[in-house]
């Protein structure tokens, strides 16, 4: 298998197994079949035996795990496709949830999140984030390891105290970006980041996985709750990809890609993001084409995409575009412009007037250049639309293998338990330093009252001795007076 038939039209179309890391798009107005056409992808990637990741805001895509059933309109679309032999089939599925409620937990740590993008995720400013690098490089020279927030809560305690000093080496810290990163931190805290940072974290060679028939497993990321938070989904989507790009080997282009990655609300990626990271987004996707990996941008309105990015989207899949407004008219003329026509096909006209289910379409051919765009019916998917009960889904997350890899979190010991011993050493040592400090004082001050004592009963003795000698001088002299009488007297009585 070499191809993924998409849809028909004038012909039929393909989209090239080995053309698929030149990237692509989807996009198109609310209800007009992005689902549909990301599932029949993400099902012909699995039938090749090629992972995918697919982040789901709306929370149907996990029906991708059990096989489809035949109705009414079904059957219709397939009449209309000429396709007779239509076969039902579920795919390999694990579902990943920062949360843990719908999914198996997925995490990351700190220190491989990193400063810069955990800025753009805090939302700080530039003297803000250069406070936050300066934590990380304390926390790297004293070996504290950065695994949950509670870690680098500690290590800004710990940059705080240590904040004059600290100053000295690395640049000034200031106590109010200090206390401004400690709030944000509590935003995050709110949103789940306390259940996103943490170990164990996600390994990405375990999103590269075929079950035992060679399929593809397709890796969903339960976005329902998270995109509540949209800078911190479409930080944990571009963490991904920057992590994939950095494990995985060159390899050029292959037969088929390793991965493919499908990012839904893409605009979240690119609004209100700063240049430095959109540079950042844009340097990925231009190189993470080398390592065999392929990127799909979803989302409602093409022009969403930056056009640095968009350049690189060599396959694109549009669904009917509402024109309400002069400035929507202007960004469908604007999408239209991206398509290689001929005359037969007013690709303006026909984007507006498109139905539920057609796409125009326009993927690489071998040599890499456009197709001719062409307005196609998508083919349904093999697998169903069913919601999917409580019970089945929590049987298909525990029946993963990873379930048990991932499903309790670890705490080990890092900054919080190495600052928080310290601290712990640092108040028992002050202690037994006061208490001896105490001791000190306590027996300098028994000392002191001895040598007084001491001193006192010395006076006390100088003056009983004075007494003594003085009395015993008067006795005697009295004594002496008495014989002296006795013996003039008994010589006067003799007279």
């Amino acid at each position: 298998m070499d191809k993924i038939l998409i849809g028909k039209g004038n012909a039929e179309n393909y989209i090239l197994l080995n053309k698929m890391n030149r990237h692509g798009l989807i996009s198109g107005a609310t209800g007009t079949g992005k689902t549909v056409t990301l599932k029949v992808l993400a099902e012909g990637l699995s039938d090749a035996g090629v992972p995918t990741i697919l982040a789901d805001v709306k929370g149907d895509l996990a029906n991708l795990s059990m096989a489809g059933e035949m109705n009414d309109q079904l059957n219709s679309r397939l009449e209309e496709l000429g396709i007779s032999d239509f076969d039902f089939k579920n795919y390999p599925v694990n579902m990943w949830d920062i949360y843990g409620e719908k999914g198996i937990p997925l995490r990351v740590t700190v220190s491989e999140m990193g400063p810069l993008m955990l800025a753009n995720i805090l939302e700080l400013n530039d003297t803000q984030t250069g406070v936050l690098t300066i934590i990380f490089k304390v926390a790297d020279n004293e070996g504290l390891l950065l695994i949950d927030l509670k870690d680098l809560k500690q290590v800004i305690n710990f940059v705080g105290e240590n904040r004059d000093e600290i100053s000295k080496t690395y640049g000034n810290v200031a106590a109010q970006s200090l206390s401004a990163i400690s709030r944000k931190l509590l935003f995050i805290e709110d949103g789940g980041g306390d259940l996103l940072f943490g170990e164990p974290a996600i390994d990405i060679n375990d999103l590269i996985k075929t079950d035992t028939s060679g399929k593809g497993v397709v890796n969903i990321l339960n976005a329902t709750k998270l995109i509540a938070n949209p800078l911190l989904y479409s930080m944990l989507l571009l963490y991904l990809l920057s992590e994939i790009y950095e494990n995985f080997p060159e390899v050029g282009d292959l037969e088929k890609p390793k991965l493919v990655f499908f990012f839904d609300e893409a605009h979240l990626l690119f609004n209100n993001t700063p240049k430095i990271l959109q540079d950042k987004i844009i340097q990925v996707v231009r190189l993470v084409r080398s390592k065999g990996v392929g990127v799909f941008f979803i989302t409602q309105n093409p022009l969403d995409v930056p056009e640095s990015v968009s350049s690189q989207l060599s396959n694109r899949i549009v669904h009917q575009l509402r024109a309400y407004s002069p400035k929507e008219l202007k960004a469908i003329n604007a999408v239209a412009d991206t398509f290689r026509q001929d005359e037969s096909m007013d690709i303006k006209e026909e984007i507006i007037g498109l139905r539920t289910g057609e796409a125009m379409v326009s993927f690489a051919n071998e040599s890499g250049a456009p197709t001719v765009a062409d307005k196609a019916l998508i083919l349904p998917p093999h697998s169903s639309f069913v919601t999917l009960t409580d019970e089945a889904y929590g049987s298909l997350i525990e029946s993963s293998p990873l379930y048990a890899k991932y499903r309790e979190a670890i705490d080990r010991e890092s900054a919080y338990e190495v600052l928080l011993e310290r601290i712990e050493r640092e108040k028992s040592e002050a202690e037994q330093e006061k208490l001896e400090a105490e001791r000190q004082k306590e027996l300098e001050a028994q000392r002191k009252e001895s040598e007084r004592a001491q001193k006192s009963r010395r006076s006390q003795k100088t003056a009983i001795d004075k007494g003594i000698d003085s009395m015993l001088g008067t006795i005697s002299r009295s004594i002496g007076r008495e014989i002296a009488r006795g013996l003039l007297g008994s010589m006067k009585k003799r007279r």
